[in-house]
C-alpha cells in the first residue's frame, strides 16, 4: 500500500486506536484533538500534532474526523479553523462520527463545491473492535471514492460495506444503534434474572452467547457487567445522542419506534444520575 498523508481529528476512545493502526501501517498521520495531553501517547508513537483542525488537514491526502456530536462535526469542518478552510482540491474527507444523515449530505455537497470528496463512514465495534482493527464500517458517498479508500479502511476495519449515496452510512448506523439500544435492555434483564436466580453467570454466558440469543453486546459487555466494569467502550452520553438522531429521523419518516423510546428513557434517567461517562453496559444499574 502506498504511504498516505493523513489528517485525523478526534482521538478519543476509538480514534486513538485507529490512529495507532494507521501509524503501524506506515502512514504519516497528523492529529488534532481538543485536549492536547490526550494525544501525547500518539505523538510518542510518531504522529504529528496540529493546533487546529485546519492545520491538521493542511497538505493531507485523506482526512478522518471522529468527534462527539453533530455540532462538533459542523465546527471541525465549517468553523473558523475548520477543515474546509485549508483543504486542497482532490482531498478525501471521511467523517466517522455517528452523526445526522442530513449533515452528512450537507458536507458532501459543500465538499463538491470546493473540489474535494466526502464520505460518511460511521463505525461499529466499540473500543474492542478499534483496538483489534476489526471495526465494521458503513459507508455513504460516491462508490468510486469508497473503492479508492477501501485499502485504508482495511487497516482498521474488517466488515466494510458500501451503503449508497451520501448519508446512507449514517442511516445504516442508526439501524445499528436501534438494535443495540433495545438489545442492551435484553442483555441487562437476562443478567439481572440469572444473578437473582443464583446462577453462575460465567457458565450461563458460555451457553447463551453461543445460541440464538448471541450478540456482540452479550459476548463483550455482559462479562464487563459481571466484573462491575462500567468503563466506556461507548459512552452513555453518546448513545443518547444517537438515539435522539434515530428518533428524529423516524419522526420525519412517520415511523414509530416504541422500543427505542423505552431505551432512551432508561438511559436519560442514568444520565440524570450522573452516569453519562459510563459505558452503555451501565444500564444494569436500572436493575441492580
Amino acid at each position: 500500500m502506498d504511504v498516505k498523508k493523513i489528517g485525523f481529528v478526534g482521538t478519543g476512545v476509538m480514534g486513538a486506536s485507529i490512529v495507532k493502526h494507521l501509524l503501524n501501517a506506515g502512514h504519516e498521520v497528523t492529529i488534532y484533538t481538543r485536549t492536547k495531553s490526550k494525544a501525547d501517547a500518539l505523538v510518542s508513537l510518531g504522529a504529528k500534532w496540529a493546533e487546529t483542525p485546519a492545520s491538521a488537514s493542511n497538505g493531507q491526502q485523506i482526512i478522518f474526523t471522529m468527534v462527539g456530536y453533530p455540532a462538533d462535526v459542523d465546527e471541525v469542518y465549517n468553523g473558523e479553523h475548520g477543515i474546509f478552510s485549508t483543504v486542497a482540491p482532490g482531498t478525501i474527507v471521511v467523517d466517522m462520527t455517528t452523526s445526522e444523515p442530513t449533515l452528512a449530505q450537507k458536507l458532501y455537497e459543500k465538499a463538491k463545491e470546493i473540489g474535494i470528496h466526502s464520505l460518511d463512514a460511521p463505525v461499529s465495534g466499540g473500543d474492542v473492535g478499534a483496538k483489534n482493527g476489526t471495526l465494521s464500517l458503513m459507508v455513504g458517498g460516491d462508490e468510486e471514492v469508497f473503492e479508492q479508500l477501501k485499502p485504508i479502511f482495511e487497516v482498521f476495519g474488517q466488515n466494510i460495506v458500501y451503503q449508497g449515496n451520501a448519508g446512507a452510512g449514517q442511516h445504516t448506523k442508526m439501524c445499528n444503534q436501534i438494535a443495540i439500544a433495545s438489545g442492551m435492555i435484553g442483555v441487562c434483564e437476562a443478567m439481572a434474572y440469572g444473578l437473582d436466580a443464583g446462577l453462575k453467570m460465567e457458565d450461563v454466558l458460555r451457553s447463551i452467547t453461543a445460541g440464538a440469543a448471541g450478540s456482540w453486546s452479550l459476548s463483550n459487555l455482559a462479562p464487563r457487567i459481571l466484573n462491575e466494569d462500567l468503563a466506556p467502550g461507548f459512552y452513555i452520553k453518546h448513545m443518547i445522542k444517537d438515539m435522539k438522531i434515530a428518533l428524529d429521523e423516524a419522526q420525519r419518516m412517520n415511523l414509530q419506534l416504541p422500543g427505542l423510546k423505552l431505551a432512551k428513557s432508561m438511559y436519560d434517567k442514568l444520565l440524570e444520575e450522573g452516569c453519562g461517562e459510563n459505558g452503555t453496559q451501565a444500564l444494569i444499574k436500572s436493575y441492580r
